[in-house]
Order: C-alpha cells, then structure tokens, then sequence
C-alpha cells in the first residue's frame, strides 16, 4: 500500500515538472515571436528609391543620389513607414514660402470678412434700420453745413463792411491803416478756410453713401442666408 501510494506521488511530481517545464518553453516562444514582430515593426529602416537613371536603390540611410525625389522609408518587414519628399532648391523654398504666405493672408481675410458679417448682422436686423442709421449720419453732415453756411454769411457781411471802409484808401489802399489791412486779409483766410471745409464735408456726405450702398449689398445677402437657414 506505502508503495503505491509513493510511486503516485512521484508520478504527480514528474507531471508537475513537465507542465512547468512546457509552460516555461511556451513563454520563451511567444516572448521571441513578439520580439520578432517588434523588431520588424521597429527595427533599422530601409531606405529606397529610384533614382533620375531609373535605377532602384536601397540603403540603410537616406540615399544622396536621390535628395532631389521622393524616398521611401521601408520597416525590415517591407511596411512604408514614411514618405520623404525631395530637398527643395532655393527658389523652390522661396515659392513654397510665397505661397504659403498668401494662403495665410487669404485666410486672414476670409476670417476678418466673416468677423465684419457677423457684425453687420448684430447690428442691422433689417433694411429700415439700416435706412435709419444712413439717415443719422448724413443728417450731422448736414447740419454741420448749414453751421459752415452761417460762418460763410457772417464772414462775407465783415468782408463787405471792411470793403466799405478801405473805400476812403481805394486810391491807394496800402495807405490803410495796419489793423484794417490785416483784418481784410484775415477775413479772406477765413473764407477760403470755410470753403474747405463746406468741400469736406460734401466728400463726407459721399463717402457715407458709399459705404452704406455696399454695407447693403452685403447686408441682403446675409439677410436671405439668414432667412433660407433652417431653424434651431
């Protein structure tokens, strides 16, 4: 009986070291295939091209002869890891440069157009408020010019007055008094200096206009799209 039993123990004692021992394989085996796969995936690169004779090159590092073409990086299993455009020349750089900075600029434009929409549209609902601030700009020009029309009347009614009290010198009018020469010419500068302003605010008045009549093409476009545009 004492012999049987000792004879099953050292049969379970032989299993037990048998599966130890194939699990232990089984592990080395799967940690070397891993390793494999790792180092396909990740191993040194392989560089590949085809040169400007047509030739098909490979190295372990990017290939001279073809700096001015695309090259392929290449895992040791054959997988593409990257594509490596061509060096660029000098005026080459220079246009990619120009280029790009006018899709910035383009860009920048396009954001500050649709930046001043969405003000227009924050500020004019519709085309009577539109109208009305139009109205209320060009009406403090107006009024500006009617001050300015004003000063112009009262500047000639002096000029007249001045006229008439140089008539005792219009024999010789610089024999006038100092005083009445320098306000005849004082009188004159503000004259022409009203003209130019009464001119400025007629180029003011214009350009309000303008503005207005091509804030209000944009304006009507963006009132439709508001319009076409399905609720929220």
């Amino acid at each position: 009986m004492n012999r049987l039993i000792q004879s099953a123990h050292r049969h379970t004692a032989i299993r037990t070291t048998l599966c130890a021992v194939l699990g232990v394989w089984l592990i080395g085996s799967v940690g070397q295939a891993q390793a494999q796969q790792d180092y396909g995936a990740n191993g040194p690169g392989i560089y590949s091209c085809v040169d400007s004779l047509g030739r098909r090159i490979t190295a372990d590092r990017p290939i001279p002869e073809c700096l001015d073409r695309e090259q392929r990086e290449l895992s040791p299993t054959g997988i593409t890891r990257r594509v490596i455009p061509p060096n660029l020349t000098a005026e080459e750089r220079a246009r990619e440069e120009a280029k790009a900075q006018q899709e910035a600029a383009l860009r920048l434009k396009q954001a500050e157009e649709k930046k001043r929409d969405r003000a227009l549209l924050a500020r004019y609902g519709s085309q009577k408020q539109h109208d009305q601030e139009r109205q209320q700009q060009l009406a403090v020009v107006k009024n500006t010019q009617a001050a300015i029309e004003r000063r112009t009347q009262d500047l000639i009614k002096q000029r007249e007055n001045l006229q008439a009290e140089l008539e005792f010198y219009k024999g010789d009018p610089k024999k006038a008094p100092a005083w009445l020469q320098h306000r005849v010419k004082e009188n004159a500068e503000q004259i022409e200096a009203q003209k130019r302003l009464m001119e400025y605010q007629q180029e003011e008045s214009q350009r309000i206009n303008a503005r207005f009549d091509e804030e209000l093409v944009r304006l009507k476009v963006l009132w439709a799209a508001a319009s076409a545009a399905p609720a929220r």
